[in-house]
């Protein structure tokens, strides 16, 4: 039996960094990081429209940043920057009520490749299979996006009563490569949920984008290797 692991966490530190910043002992540890997952799951349920690829938190002192990377943030900003005021009141009002509203910082930034985003892309397919769309047709259309929008490999996996049938399956397709055994491979995953009327379908999705090295710099003050 396969011993298996994030391919985001398994890379952190190497092509990836934590998306909490911030530094935390004993029960503030436990007590931020309740915050954050409450926090970035909430965002995740409520924005799932706006297409958000992810959310980082910066803590210093009293106060709290939290960054939003959206592929349309006009949804979430709203109309003369209403949308953005009211979700920054009910984060407040429902998980970061030891803040004070004014010490809570809300930037929403686009992402400006979301085709290669897997959060992205893996949220608009649940969307589509809860619109009863054939799940075939939209992995094939999922691969087909991310294949026009530069990626080396992709690889989706789909599974639960798919099309309603009686017995639960898993289907599987791959384009290119997806070496999750390089550690230097970019590789993005995410996970999304289709909650349809005959059950949940899970939707798993990989996609490399290419190796990273790092820079070395050498005394002379050349620089060694290259990015992707």
């Amino acid at each position: 039996m396969g011993h298996k692991v994030n391919p985001k966490v398994i890379r952190l530190n190497i092509t990836r960094t934590w998306p909490s910043k911030w530094f935390g002992t004993g029960k503030n540890l436990i007590k931020y990081l309740e915050q954050d997952v409450r926090v970035r799951k909430y965002l995740f349920d409520e924005l799932r429209e706006a297409g958000v690829d992810r959310v980082e938190i910066e803590r210093s002192g009293h106060k709290i940043i939290i960054n939003i990377f959206t592929a349309k943030p006009g949804i979430i900003i709203g109309r003369g920057g209403s949308g953005a005021g009211d979700l920054k009141k009910k984060l407040h009002g429902k998980f970061l009520k030891n803040f004070r509203l004014n010490d809570i910082a809300l930037n929403i930034t686009e992402f400006d490749r979301p085709n290669l985003s897997s959060m992205i892309i893996g949220q608009a397919m649940a969307m589509d299979i809860e619109k009863r769309m054939p799940f075939r047709r939209v992995m094939k259309q999922a691969i087909g996006r991310i294949e026009r929008a530069g990626a080396l490999g992709v690889k989706v996996v789909i599974s639960g009563r798919l099309n309603g049938s009686e017995i639960a399956r898993t289907e599987m397709l791959t384009s290119g490569k997806v070496p999750l055994h390089t550690l230097r491979a970019d590789i993005d995953f995410a996970k999304a949920t289709a909650k349809t009327s005959y059950g949940a379908i899970g939707i798993k999705l990989w996609i490399y984008k290419g190796d990273v090295f790092k820079k070395e710099e050498q005394k002379t003050g050349e620089v060694v290797g290259g990015n992707k």
